[in-house]
């Protein structure tokens, strides 16, 4: 009985993790006002929720990107795709390290509401995540 109920739960924490996609009608106003004010030409992909902020991905520039909103329409961080060639030294060489004969996949900038900068590396279908002087922090599934 414990172990069933412990899969409910679970599933249904899972369930609730997971992004949900919404079409650009679905997003609060206060988070398209919040988006449009940074980013006032700027067409939208794709937006996503998750958890109880908007995910908006576009493209500016040749680059891909990925901003966080909260509901109150204030942008938590901003992800650009980077080429791996920009990572932090140490990012290399911990992927060389820790993960033998696998390369990076993608490499992206993660800049939060307060400048604080982190770097993403994706290896082996995990994102890694480094601090700005490329010292691992964790690892996240994606």
């Amino acid at each position: 009985m414990k172990t069933k109920i412990l899969l409910l739960a679970l599933t249904f924490s899972t369930s609730i993790m997971c992004a949900q996609k919404l079409a650009e009608k679905e997003v609060p106003v206060p988070v398209l006002g919040g988006f449009k004010m940074k980013y006032k030409d700027v067409k939208v992909e794709k937006w996503e929720k998750e958890g109880a902020n908007f995910e908006a991905e576009f493209d500016l520039n040749k680059q891909e990107y990925s901003v966080l909103l909260d509901a109150a329409g204030n942008i938590l961080e901003t992800e650009v795709e980077i080429p791996v060639s920009e990572l932090p030294l140490g990012v290399k060489e911990y992927v060389t390290k820790n993960y033998k004969g696998s390369k990076i996949k993608e490499a992206s900038k993660i800049t939060d509401a307060s400048g604080m900068v982190t770097y993403e590396a994706e290896v082996a279908k995990e994102d890694l995540i480094f601090d700005a002087n490329g010292i691992y922090l964790k690892t996240q599934k994606p």
